[in-house]
């Protein structure tokens, strides 16, 4: 064979291996996974898109159906979706044959089904610190001199005090009492201060201001947090609830608020600004029947809000829990949110998700949507504060929340997903398989 012929030769393989490559059934076969998550009472479609007869082995019938059968070898058409339904959670792996071939080997994770009831309400929300927060120094003037004792003290903008000679603070007036039994006795209080992951022992003498002969520290401290948001989810099983999909953060600082104590209250939208580019505009609400508290705040994390339900939420769309969304389930196309714009009434509107980000861990901007809703354009101009924690629904199932506006493009914005909220909600797919492995 010439040199002229091993060429050719060389050419046509290069362009048969393309051919094969980018053919649907290799395609379709390249993107079988290793490993397939899936939830018990759902259904899974496969392709492998072969022109041949196959065989799948099933290493736990028990769990798993293929294409309605129960048996531990069952044959296929491969050039059909094989239909893959879960009964009950545990763990499986498909086999997939032609003849005595071994081609593809899939290990299925079943999770426990998880439905939850989702919101869209509007809700108040009332967050006590733990401890205070530092948000600024201010200069004190003891007649000789004007500085801050405690910025003297080593205390940063972004610090949390959390104890005061060994007493943990709750409020302001806890703080002012102190400061001023420090400043008559004239005795340094000593600080338990928090700054990140660490703590730190401070010690700082406040100083009596000549202005107002009252004993000061030098500091400009907040210990409560309030605003509006949206309910994004509530388990009727365990009254546990989720909202607003991101952290909450001190305006002052932008550290995230740690969590003393704090409520939900029902809020009821009186007006709109309409969002623009620059200006992602803004639901302005009251707080409604503040003296009934919805329930509690336990947690403040990157994915929003957590705790419990004192009672089942009015004004849902939904009745009856629906079932949830993996990261990995959740597609491009056309999805809807729920949301109040208008009172107290939860209404239902299109969106498109636009894009997904593949997310094997718990992590922000999960998706990118868009509103295609006419009416809520109309009314908002897309996404607005305070709409944060909306539910998003695709094919029946809870897939996520709406998190962030672009600012440059009201229309736009983020969501996470529903998978990271749950599980921050103390409601993980994975926790629960793990409580029902016990009780069992």
């Amino acid at each position: 064979m010439n040199r002229q012929q091993r060429k050719w030769i060389g050419t046509l393989l290069l362009l048969a291996t393309a051919l094969i490559v980018s053919s649907t059934p290799f395609q379709d076969f390249a993107s079988l996974p290793n490993e397939l998550r899936l939830l018990a009472g759902s259904q899974q479609q496969l392709r492998v898109s072969m022109p041949v007869m196959g065989t799948l082995v099933n290493s736990n019938p028990d769990i798993l159906k293929v294409n309605g059968a129960t048996a531990r070898e069952v044959n296929v058409d491969l050039s059909k979706p094989l239909s893959v339904e879960p009964s009950k959670a545990g763990e499986a792996q498909l086999e997939l044959k032609w003849g005595n071939i071994p081609l593809k080997a899939v290990k299925v994770n079943v999770l426990p089904d998880l439905r939850v009831i989702p919101g869209g309400q509007s809700i108040g929300v009332k967050l006590q610190t733990s401890g205070v927060l530092v948000v600024g120094h201010h200069l004190v003037n003891d007649g000789k001199e004007k500085y801050s004792p405690g910025e003297k003290s080593g205390i940063h903008v972004g610090d949390t005090i959390i104890k005061m000679n060994d007493l943990f603070i709750n409020d302001m007036n806890d703080v002012k009492k102190l400061v001023n039994e420090s400043g008559s006795k004239k005795q340094p209080l000593q600080l338990l201060v928090v700054r990140g992951k660490e703590k730190l022992n401070l010690s700082l003498t406040p100083v009596k201001d000549t202005k107002d002969n009252e004993f000061r520290m030098g500091l400009y401290i907040r210990d409560s947090a309030a605003g509006v948001g949206t309910l994004t989810f509530f388990d009727p099983r365990t009254k546990a609830y989720g909202a607003l999909g991101h952290v909450i953060s001190d305006v002052d600082t932008g550290q995230a608020i740690v969590v003393g104590d704090g409520q939900i209250v029902q809020a009821s939208v009186t007006s709109i600004e309409k969002g623009q580019s620059g200006n992602p505009g803004e639901k302005f609400a009251r707080f409604y029947n503040e003296s009934h508290t919805l329930g509690s705040i336990s947690k403040n994390t990157p994915f929003g809000i957590f705790g419990k339900m004192k009672e089942t939420p009015k004004r849902s769309l939904y009745n009856q829990p629906i079932p949830v969304a993996l990261a990995e389930q959740v597609a491009e196309g056309p999805a809807k949110i729920l949301t109040v714009v208008d009172g107290q009434r939860v209404e239902e509107f299109d969106v498109e998700i636009v894009n997904v980000v593949k997310q094997h861990f718990p992590a922000t901007k999960g998706m990118i949507i868009r509103i295609t809703d006419k009416r809520l354009l109309e009314k908002t101009g897309g996404i607005v504060q305070g709409m944060s924690g909306s539910p998003i629904i695709q094919k029946g199932k809870l897939v996520g929340a709406v998190t962030h506006v672009f600012v440059n493009d009201p229309t736009s914005g983020y969501g996470c997903f529903i998978e990271w909220m749950l599980q921050d909600a103390g409601l993980s797919v994975r926790e629960t398989k793990e409580k029902e492995l016990k009780a069992s």
